[in-house]
């Protein structure tokens, strides 16, 4: 069998080639800037907006806010991939750009939790038109097989830099968001990091336009010969089997990223040694209410009891604001390891000839370690924890890249974008996601002292579960051709 590492030399790439594959890195970097904004935001928006932490209305308005935008954008994803190749990938590829960036920043304003999922979910459609639309442009731009699986590893790899760039712009908004201007008079940090993702989106917007557009499909279209695509076509016996089992796969992908993973924000204030000072200002505020309640009118009563009340109030802002920043620092854990793990996979995916064995490089560990690191140091052990979610990111990840890498290789160039599509939008984006849903409604009937102890239990039911239903797909994945078929 034929493998991108047994193919001809890779030339050396000219100037433009290095400028598309920075456009490339920067644009995948943005799509996970973007997307994993929700848990840093969710848990400090949602209770502005009258929901209560641990409460069934919140665990239901979280999982919507997991699941709706998801569904939205696997829908108008598949859309999008159908459109990449009816009217060229270059074109698809701004105006989706265009709508991420708008509505992201947009929803930094949002007054209602209607308005935060609407705005949320037109993100979720960028996002997810682009992903194909990317995935499609670079594989026709480089007809090299060894150049073009290092070109799709290696940019696909920024995708974990967005995850560090939006941690590390999140702990910025919790530390300096009272220097800032004010947002319907308050300095929330959830608001300045969905603002914050306009900031990697201007030299998109504007470079973008400029680049080529992919050879092969402008060369079909000039002469003719491109065919029209049809969604039907990818259950066609040709591309049935790849069609079923990469949707199948690139779901449970997703499942374990957005069922575990992303469950990290209410998991981790659960902690010994991170609940404890929230507890305590709480139990403070407690006491000085009910002494400013006793005091009555007398002022030499009252007077000491609010000024205990005030107290009370910057201690319980100060210990949120420290459990943000320990949030943000598990999360910068897990995408250090998801960079690892993008990185490692760009590395194998030219020298590893099997696309099965390849990805088994990844799913067996993940199959034990994803549950045993929920189980235990996610419920006890914060320092556990970190080294934990760093392998937890490391062998998830990676599984991203793969199919960026995998399923340009499956599907002809006027079938491409529609084929990719509907993997990763049907099967990651609209089914994968909905384990954030599973995950939130489980947490109200497991066994758990705590909302966090709950959480963790359910991921690692949930992580556990994916994993397992992608292990026993992969037996069935077909093997691709080192070229690209036309």
């Amino acid at each position: 069998m034929s493998s991108a590492h047994d193919s001809t030399p890779a030339p050396r790439l000219t100037g433009l080639q290095w400028m598309i594959c920075a456009v490339a890195a920067i644009g995948f970097a943005f799509d996970i800037y973007e997307l994993l904004m929700g848990p840093l935001v969710l848990r400090e928006a949602l209770p502005q907006m009258g929901l209560k932490p641990g409460t069934p209305d919140f665990n239901r308005w979280k999982g919507l806010m997991f699941w709706v935008p998801a569904m939205c954008g696997g829908f108008f994803g598949l859309i999008g991939g159908y459109l990449t190749d009816r009217l060229g990938r270059r074109r698809v590829l701004v105006w989706s750009i265009l709508l991420y960036a708008g509505s992201a920043f947009a929803a930094a304003f949002s007054t209602n939790l209607t308005m935060l999922l609407i705005l949320r979910s037109v993100t979720f459609v960028g996002v997810c038109v682009e992903f194909v639309a990317a995935v499609a442009w670079l594989s026709e731009l480089f007809p090299n097989a060894r150049q073009r699986e290092s070109v799709l590893g290696y940019t696909q790899a920024f995708s974990s830099i967005g995850g560090l760039l939006v941690a590390g712009a999140n702990y910025l908004a919790v530390h300096w968001g009272p220097n800032l201007p004010a947002i319907y008079g308050g300095h929330d940090a959830w608001r300045y990091t969905l603002i914050s993702g306009i900031i990697p989106a201007i030299p998109l917007i504007i470079i973008r336009p400029f680049m080529p557009e992919s050879p092969a499909w402008a060369a079909k279209k000039a002469a003719g010969t491109l065919k029209r695509p049809s969604i039907m076509e990818l259950f066609a016996p040709r591309f049935r089997r790849t069609t079923v089992v990469t949707t199948l796969m690139f779901a449970c992908s997703y499942g374990a990223a957005f069922g575990a993973i992303q469950q990290l924000p209410d998991i981790v204030p659960g902690l010994p040694g991170v609940r404890e000072p929230g507890a305590a200002a709480q139990l403070e505020m407690k006491d000085a209410q009910a002494a400013l309640k006793s005091a009555g009118e007398d002022p030499a009563q009252k007077t000491p009891a609010e000024e205990r009340v005030k107290a009370a109030q910057k201690k319980i802002a100060q210990s949120k604001a420290a459990e943000q920043k320990i949030v943000a620092n598990v999360q910068t854990w897990q995408e250090v390891g998801g960079l690892v793990g993008r990185t490692l996979l760009a590395f194998l995916a030219i020298r590893i000839v099997s696309r099965r064995s390849l990805l088994r490089v990844f799913q067996i560990p993940g199959l034990l370690i994803v549950p045993l690191v929920f189980f235990f140091p996610a419920r006890n052990n914060l320092e556990l924890l970190r080294y934990g979610i760093f392998v937890v990111g490391l062998l998830t990840v990676a599984q991203f890249s793969f199919w960026g890498n995998y399923l340009p290789r499956m599907y002809p160039t006027y079938l491409r974008g529609t084929g990719e599509g509907f993997a990763a939008n049907v099967g990651g984006r609209m089914f994968g996601t909905s384990a954030a849903l599973i995950t939130t409604q489980l947490v109200n009937h497991v066994p758990g002292q705590s909302a966090s102890e709950r959480y963790a239990i359910a991921a690692t039911i949930v992580g556990f579960s994916v994993y397992l239903i992608g292990s026993i797909a992969c037996a069935f994945l077909p093997e691709p051709g080192a070229e690209l078929p036309e």
